[in-house]
């Protein structure tokens, strides 16, 4: 890549922010915007994705480690798990290439926007029906050996589809220390920052092997995500995560149609854009169910409190 194109600079300007929020958003986000808007061929979209979202969460880990909002323990088993992922991932990826040379574009393709779907589903999943689970969210993980088979089991998988797709080092293993750890929010950003860190960098490295990776499109990135996430690192405490998670997934999910499009698919341009306003409206929905009936239940607390007993 020759020179230094701004349009790339915004690019890491916006996902570094959302990945110094929310944990989520550098191969979730960038890939797509570096296949859909960049023109970028897909493999070196992934390892160059990689490559600077190694240092853009190098930089959110350090910020989050000094914020004390790493869970140390979970992370490390995890790494267990999904550093040998990424190398299978990406040995994966090469292989296909090989096998399949220049009609591996529109697999890789298909490959990306099905992780992607994943995401948002699994997102969405979390918001429309699991609104009670910050109720018994926690700081730290007890590390049982329950837990520890999980999480490298849970590491093993999503290191594999990092290494093959760039997508999940925020989103899925961040929904699995929701989900399954029940870590709360702010430790959730930066417990998956951290771990991701380590993760990128390994699936980076064996891309590098690969000559998957754009250098000088790597650093065009960097220009703009390593200030972002010193921006979102700031904000987190400040921005509230109820909407946050929604209209994100909601980005996720057009973006797995835009690239499904890419690798071929026939899916018209208004459904790209009704499908996750749709979803995003039946998120809104619910949320203010959920509001409504915790505002009732206070009432009610508040009404049995006051009362006085008679005998």
């Amino acid at each position: 890549m020759l020179g230094i194109d701004p349009q790339f600079i915004a690019f890491g300007l916006i996902v570094g922010i959302l990945v110094g929020l929310t944990g989520i958003g550098g191969g979730s986000l960038m890939a797509p915007l570096l296949l859909l808007a960049g023109g970028v061929p897909p493999s070196i979209a992934v390892g160059t994705d990689l490559a600077y979202g190694a240092v853009t969460k190098t930089v959110g880990g350090w910020r989050h480690l000094r914020a004390g909002t790493v869970d140390m323990g979970i992370s490390k088993w995890l790494a267990f798990g999904s550093v040998p992922g990424a190398l299978i991932g990406v040995f994966a990826s090469v292989q296909l290439e090989n096998a399949y040379g220049d009609s591996y574009n529109s697999i890789l393709l298909s490959l990306v926007a099905g992780a992607l779907l994943l995401v948002s589903f699994a997102i969405l999943y979390r918001v429309w029906f699991m609104p009670h689970l910050s109720e018994v969210e926690r700081d730290e993980v007890e590390l049982t050996p329950r837990a520890k088979g999980s999480a490298v089991s849970f590491g093993l998988v999503m290191g594999a589809i990092l290494g093959l797709t760039s997508v999940g080092s925020g989103a899925l293993i961040g929904l699995a220390l929701i989900l399954f750890f029940r870590l709360k929010p702010h430790r959730v950003v930066g417990t998956d920052v951290f771990h991701a860190a380590v993760l990128m960098w390994t699936a980076a490295i064996a891309h590098a092997f690969a000559d998957n990776i754009d250098y000088g499109l790597a650093a065009t990135l960097l220009i703009g995500s390593i200030p972002g996430v010193l921006i979102g690192t700031a904000l987190l405490p400040h921005v509230p995560s109820n909407g946050l998670r929604p209209a994100l997934a909601c980005v996720l999910l057009a973006a797995s149609l835009g690239v499904a499009t890419k690798a071929g698919a026939n899916i018209p341009a208004w459904l790209i854009v009704a499908l996750p306003l749709a979803a995003g409206a039946v998120a809104w929905v619910f949320h203010r169910r959920h509001v409504a009936r915790e505002a009732a239940a206070d009432g009610a607390r508040n009404t049995a409190t006051s009362t006085p007993a008679y005998r």
